[in-house]
């Protein structure tokens, strides 16, 4: 850890023996032993290792559960296909009219197929149905939705033609087989508009056609062959529906119209307009589809063959086997079929495409086959009573076996496989010919979706951008998936191309308001660590994206009351402590490109990170800007989305020379640069608005990679998506900390999972969300979210819940915010009572203030926003009113535990009830806040012991009515098993169910006292959290004797004693003292003034000097003078600045006072101990490849003896000056010559000599370019100037405040007063006059002569909230069961961390990496 009051930490370096390797980078460890004999390089060498600092990787089990899944769902797939295509096929069989079942029975059988082929489109409409009432509705295009409307109905018609008319007339074989042609169409279009990448794969289509063709040919000389050799006296007719059966399968091939259409771009107007209304269209052809169906059953089987007997609808007792048979054929057929097309879909988001599902589902009509064969031969010993020598005489016998035991459906299988030409008495060679006809017919299918097998999915695809339709074909339900199948997916972000992908950019902004030493090591952690996963571009990796951190840092300065100086306060010193610290952890070595530069709003800190991304830390002056975190999202939003998506887009408006927003893009591997970015502008320009992210931050957010990822793609995937928040996870100990937990759990659990599903999230939290920039940058978002508030109403909603005002303007410009669960990520919560309520006490207010905002403009947001319809309002005011209602709830649930406990009536116990609520809201009208605390901490202690004689209370009165099976009964129990259900559910989370007990205790604090407390303080808007005293009276404790916080009975007793510098004695002590040190140590004190005196210059540069932070800086040791083109382009662009990044000595110009103290903690670099490391850090990072692995250990022990000896005479927490840094670079140098040469490899000395000069930089000091400058000028004057209110403003501001907690703590008090008196009225009046009675039932189920009394409003109640958790609970089903796939997708595209392959390196020159392009650019030695 970092020692206070003492200079650099220390992570001890490697040696070439005894070496263990880290997962950090890949780089060699040092052993205990070599780690002891590095602790004496300085006597300060221990360091903090934070806990998530640990590489990445894929764990085992994962993938072995990756695999496990896909296979399952394959399985399933599998299982699924085959048991829906067998049922249809045995219904079919079971109601031809050549069956052995009477006619009766084949009615009944017949009317099952229709209704499966029914189920299907009745799915279909009540989901279009609940989408359209849950989302926008769109006016329809009449003439469009006519087309569709005529193709859904040629596409029923030949689906109900081809199964209720065809099918039942041919035997099973045939049926299996015939169903292969409803591709044809499918071929034609991809013959005609030639939709094949290469010319050579147009074969698939066409071979598809030719064997289709041979099918039908095959089938109808069959049949020929059939018909004249009397097979099963066949008749003519059958040519008749072989012919029908080929127009309806051409029919039915419509279905898929739009695949090739869309595939080719064709009618793009139309496929366009299509799917903004496409719900309400599904809604009206599925009913089409139904009555088409119902028409053709009714046309053919009553009006034409007259089979229809309505009667015999209705079957006798014994006919109850038949009944069964049918149902269970009916729920098999149906079930399978949406669950083969819900398991297919999984399968492809789960990237499981081929094992998944194009395997399966090509093999359904082969394992529907070899099953069929395996039922016929193993139960045909059964059926054969007379024991025939031959298949004729076998066939023969199954006529008398109709009135049998034997089973039904093998009895007609064998049946209708006697119908085919192995019952010819004459030939047996056509059977072949149907063989033959079902392998051209699967051969056609399977050619025909060849690219099934070729398709690329990203992580959680979209199911419109996978399939075609929402609907299937239950009847052909295996060549329906496939044929639905887009063969082209949108390639636009897809991740397996990275030529066709779009990349995206990330900026993470954390906003910090005085957070302690571990909240900063947490945030920094995490931004690391995602420095790491994005990392080097040779490292195998999916997710394509660049990203930024920036830190915005509140109340950063203030002013030195001795000095009157203005300098950055203890916050930023324990920051740059924790970013020297995380770094040091991360690389073992300390930060290279540092650069501290003056801004108009106070300062700012630039970092490169290990593997090349920025670390911006913005350090706010409050008397220069405004403070506070919504002042601080503006500032970043503006500068991020406005400055620079204008300089991106604008590259001429501003010169790269003058910008410094990057010194150095060198990267750790001393061999890679990467090509000048000028602030990222390379990469932007070319990224469109949509593809800018924000990842808004708190100061203590802890998370990994893999949560923003995650995010990520929900915003990827859905372009109406503007925000997606993850699972927040409260982190601390303590009372407070455990009931938070719990709460949090189900508000994620339940609320938030119910928001997604019904709607949109109406709070996307401000600690872990990403943001779209186009969303930002849409009409009335950012632009009104810089509204200063001026009135009441405003300061509530706009500054005391910025992250929910911010959602609830994106909601209403139309965005969809999301919601997911996989992506974890820590918090720390208040974890005192005080620091609760405050929090609270302005979240509650914020909260219920922007969901009627919401709720006012209801009908303008429905309009606008696909993701809210008006249940979805409805669903949000029942809500509001629950919340509103709470007082009165938990005052009569604490009125029935006093009822109970102390036997009183119902009145008298509501009357006790009401009385702390109404006292307690009298206190807070007349005390302070910290009194109102102290008695709302006492309260709540007391009513935690009510609340559990309230739990017996109810467990008592299930215990005096024997039996649970009560109102109160059922709905305890049942909430019981919900919450259990719900955190089994969530297996890493199970453990948030202990803490329910403690939830459920303080439910009277958290929705009575802590309701009462935020109102009646509506008035107070400060943040009450993280309050400290003002900048000038910030304590510093360099003179400060004793701090002591001492326990004085319940009191807390904070003791300090301070030096005071006036005191003459004390400052002829210290004068003493002072003098005897100077004469120990004379050299230490020569070094520190002569560092003082030379460093001066280095602090300040001119308006040339700036060099661009984004240009990286290709170091030319040599000087090669012969390169005369690349003098002349320095001589253009600057001509004191030279590719090495170096600046030129210029006159000096005054710096700000805050930037020496800060410059001086990163000069600790510059001792013996950091230089020594980071030498060998730099040198083991220079030559990585395995070839020059002992010329890599020599040269450190080597140069780092040299760096000793040249340091010799220093003292271990010296800082080197300048004239020194020359002269020992100069050594070095020389030294590394030397032994490159001995080992015959000078062509290294370059890289070499480069990891020498990065090891002895110093951190830079720039200044703003104008242009930046400018732009933080205008926009403080605009938006972000200082607030600073009259003393008439804040009264009258004050007095409004006041004026709307009155009339908001009236309006909740006349509501609940109404709810506990119309309750205390019936009460009063008695349980005989106005109560519901409900029949008692006891656990076995007998019913009790007596009858349950319950009142009419309480189970009014009890029922809205009983709906109300059965609504969310269904809503977290579905929700779950996404998470899930969307977790297994990534964890198949999670990256993997695999050391890189040195051997490959190309040592005589560099390689310029751009992101934002596919090929590296190769400069060699002689370019230099």
């Amino acid at each position: 850890m970092y020692a206070r009051g003492t200079s650099t930490p220390y992570w001890p370096s490697t040696t070439s023996t005894n070496t263990i390797w880290t997962p950090i980078q890949g780089w060699p460890r040092p052993a205990l032993l070599n780690f002891q004999r590095n602790l004496w390089d300085t006597w300060d060498p221990f360091q903090l290792n934070p806990v998530g600092s640990e590489q990445e990787s894929k764990r085992r089990c994962f993938q072995l559960a990756q695999y496990l899944v896909a296979i399952i769902v394959g399985l399933a797939v599998l299982t699924s296909a085959v048991v829906s295509k067998g049922s249809i096929l045995i219904l079919s069989m079971l109601s031809s009219p050549f069956s052995l079942r009477s006619a009766q029975e084949q009615q009944f059988f017949m009317l099952m197929v229709v209704f499966c082929l029914v189920c299907p489109n009745v799915l279909v409409f009540f989901k279009s149905l609940w989408r359209c009432a849950f989302k926008s509705f769109v006016q329809p295009n009449f003439r469009t939705m006519g087309i569709i409307c005529a193709i859904e109905c040629l596409v029923s018609l030949g689906t109900s033609i081809l199964a209720l008319v065809v099918m039942p007339q041919l035997d099973v074989l045939t049926n299996l087989f015939i169903s292969g042609g409803v591709c044809i169409m499918s071929s034609i279009l991809q013959i005609v508009y030639r939709l094949q990448k290469e010319t050579w794969k147009i074969i698939f289509p066409l071979c598809s056609l030719i064997l289709i063709l041979t099918g039908y040919s095959l089938l109808i000389t069959d049949y020929y062959v059939r018909v004249s050799s009397y097979v099963d006296r066949q008749e003519n007719d059958c040519y008749i529906y072989i012919g029908i059966g080929i127009v309806a399968s051409v029919l039915v091939s419509l279905c898929w119209w739009e695949n090739p259409l869309q595939a080719t771009n064709n009618m793009t107007a139309m496929l366009t307009e299509l799917d903004t209304f496409r719900d309400f269209v599904f809604v009206i052809t599925s009913l089409l589809r139904i009555l088409v169906i119902v028409a053709v059953y009714l046309i053919y089987h009553f009006l034409i063959m007259g089979t229809i007997v309505w009667s015999h609808f209705k079957l006798n007792d014994d006919q109850q086997e038949i009944l069964q048979i049918g149902l269970v054929l009916f729920f098999l057929q149906a079930f399978c079929s949406a669950t083969c097309h819900w398991f297919g879909v999984v399968a492809c988001k789960i990237h499981a495409v081929r094992m998944g599902f194009a395997l399966p589902v090509c093999c359904t009509g082969p394992a529907v086959l070899l099953l069929g064969i395996i039922l016929f031969l193993t139960h045909a010993d059964s059926l054969d009573g007379y024991h025939s020598s031959n298949i004729l005489q076998f066939c023969d016998g199954l006529v008398h076996l109709s009135k049998t035991n034997n089973s039904i459906v093998f009895l007609e299988l064998s049946r209708s496989i006697c119908r085919t030409s192995l019952n010819s008495s004459y030939l047996k060679w056509p059977f072949s010919m149907l063989a033959l006809e079902g392998v051209c017919m699967w051969s056609g299918f399977v050619t025909c979706t060849y690219y099934v097998w070729k398709i690329k999915v990203q992580r959680i695809e979209r199911t419109s951008q996978l399939f075609v339709r929402r609907l299937y074909e239950s009847a052909f339900i295996d060549l329906s998936l496939l044929l639905n199948t887009k063969m082209k997916v949108s390639r636009a972000m897809n991740q397996e191309s990275h030529d066709e992908i779009e990349n995206c950019i990330i900026y993470l902004c954390a906003t910090m308001w005085h957070e302690t030493y571990d909240e900063m090591l947490k945030i920094l952690t995490s931004m690391f660590r995602l420095d790491r996963y994005r990392g080097d571009p040779k490292e195998e990796h999916k997710d394509c994206f660049d990203f930024e951190c920036h830190i915005y840092v509140d109340d950063s300065y203030f002013t030195e009351k001795e000095s009157d100086k203005r300098l950055v306060n203890e916050y930023v010193d324990i920051l740059i402590h924790v970013v020297i610290e995380v770094y040091r952890v991360f690389t073992n070595k300390e930060p290279d490109d540092v650069a501290i530069i003056e801004t108009p709003y106070g300062g700012r800190l630039m970092f490169v990170m290990p593997e090349g991304n920025m670390l911006y830390v913005h350090l706010k002056d409050k008397e220069l800007i405004r403070n506070k975190k919504r002042w601080s999202q503006i500032m970043y939003l503006y500068y991020l989305l406005g400055w620079k998506g204008y300089i991106a887009k604008n590259p001429q408006k501003i010169t790269h020379k003058n910008n410094p927003d990057r010194d150095s893009m060198v990267s750790l591997d001393g061999g890679e640069f990467f090509v000048p970015q000028h602030d990222s502008r390379t990469r932007t320009k070319n990224v469109s608005d949509s593809s800018i992210y924000l990842m808004a931050l708190d100061g203590d957010t802890d998370f990994q990679p893999k949560a923003l990822v995650l995010l990520l793609d929900r915003l990827r995937m859905y372009d109406n998506v503007g925000a997606a928040c993850g699972r927040i996870h409260p982190t601390g100990m303590g009372p407070m900390v455990w009931y938070q937990k719990f709460e949090y759990a189900v508000g994620h659990w339940l609320q938030k999972t119910a928001e997604h599903v019904f709607g949109s999230v109406l709070c996307s939290p401000g600690c872990f969300s990403l943001f779209r920039g186009s969303a930002l940058m849409d009409d009335n978002v950012l632009k009104r979210y810089t509204t200063t508030a001026t009135k009441a109403a405003e300061y509530v909603q706009y500054d005391q819940g910025e992250d929910r005002w911010l959602c609830t303007l994106l909601l209403q410009q139309g965005w969809r915010v999301e919601y997911n669960a996989a992506s974890d990520a820590y918090t720390n919560s208040p974890q005192e009572f005080k620091e609760f309520y405050n929090q609270r006490r302005r979240w509650g207010p914020s909260t219920l203030a922007n969901t009627l905002d919401l709720l006012h403009s209801g009908s303008e947001t429905v309009k606008r926003n696909s993701s809210i319809s008006r249940l979805y309002i409805f669903y949000q005011m029942f809500t509001v009113a629950s919340s509103i209602l709470g007082p009165a709830s938990v005052t009569l649930m604490i009125a029935g535990a006093f009822q109970f406990v102390f036997n009183l009536t119902g009145t008298l116990s509501i009357g006790i009830a009401v009385i702390p609520p109404i006292f307690y809201m009298i206190v807070c009208f007349m005390t302070k806040s910290n009194t109102q605390i102290t008695i709302a901490a006492i309260m709540s202690v007391l009513y935690a012991f009510l609340m559990t004689a309230s739990f017996f209370s109810i467990i008592g009165e299930m215990v005096m009515e024997g039996t649970f099976i009560t109102p109160t009964g059922i709905f305890l129990v049942s909430m019981t098993a919900m919450y259990l259900v719900t955190a089994l559910l969530h297996p890493e989370e199970f453990g948030m169910i202990i803490y329910g007990l403690m939830y459920f205790i303080c439910i009277p604090s958290g929705y009575l006292l802590l309701t009462i407390y935020s109102l009646v303080n509506l008035n107070i808007v400060s943040w009450g959290t993280r309050e400290t005293k003002e900048g000038g009276e910030l304590k510093k404790t360099q003179n400060m004797l004793c701090d002591k916080t001492c326990k004085l009975c319940c009191w807390d007793v904070k003791m300090q004693v301070t030096q005071e510098t006036d005191n003459l004695m004390i400052q002829q002590i210290t004068a003493a003292v002072g003098q005897s040190t100077q004469e120990a140590q004379p050299s230490q004190a020569v070094i520190e003034i002569s560092a003082e005196m030379e460093l001066q210059p280095s602090l300040v540069t001119t308006k040339e000097e700036q060099g661009s932070p984004e240009t990286s800086r290709v170091e030319d040791d040599d000087d090669d003078d012969d390169d005369e083109e690349e003098e002349e382009l320095e001589e253009e662009e600057e001509e004191d600045f030279d590719y090495l990044g170096n600046l030129a000595k210029r006159p000096e110009i005054p710096a700000s006072d805050w930037v020496r103290p800060v410059k001086d903690e990163f000069l600790k670099k510059l001792t013996y101990a950091n230089l020594k490391r980071n030498l060998k850090q730099q040198i083991r990072y220079t030559l990585h490849s395995k070839q020059h692995a002992d010329v890599c250990e020599e040269l450190i022990l080597m140069l780092t003896d040299t760096l000793s000896r040249e340091l010799s005479t220093l003292g271990p927490e010296d800082i080197l000056t300048d004239s020194q840094l020359a002269e020992l670079e100069y050594s070095l140098g020389e030294q590394a010559r030397r032994i490159l040469k001995t080992n015959q490899i000078e062509a290294l000395e370059k890289k070499v000599k480069r990891a020498i000069e990065k090891t002895l930089i110093a951190p830079q000091v720039q200044k703003l370019d104008e242009g930046e400058n400018d732009f933080w000028v205008k926009l403080i004057e605009r938006y972000l100037t200082p607030i600073k209110e009259s003393d008439a403003h804040k009264q009258e501001v004050s007095r409004e405040l006041k004026s709307l907690r009155n009339k908001a703590v009236f309006l909740y008090f006349i509501i609940n007063v109404l709810w506990v008196v119309a309750t205390f009225f019936l009460q009063a009046i008695g349980h005989e006059v106005l109560s519901i009675k409900i029949p008692k039932y006891y656990p076995n189920g007998t019913k009790s002569e007596d009858d349950l009394l319950v009142e009419p409003l309480s189970l009014m109640f009890l029922l809205s909230f009983a709906v109300l958790l059965l609504v969310q609970f269904l809503a977290m089903l579905y929700h779950r069961v996404y998470t899930l796939i969307h977790v297994v997708s990534y964890r198949s595209k999670e990256k993997d961390y695999k050391e890189r392959n040195h051997e490959d390196d190309d040592d005589e020159g560099m390689t310029f990496n751009n992101p934002s392009t596919t090929n590296g650019l190769m400069i060699t030695s002689d370019d230099m």
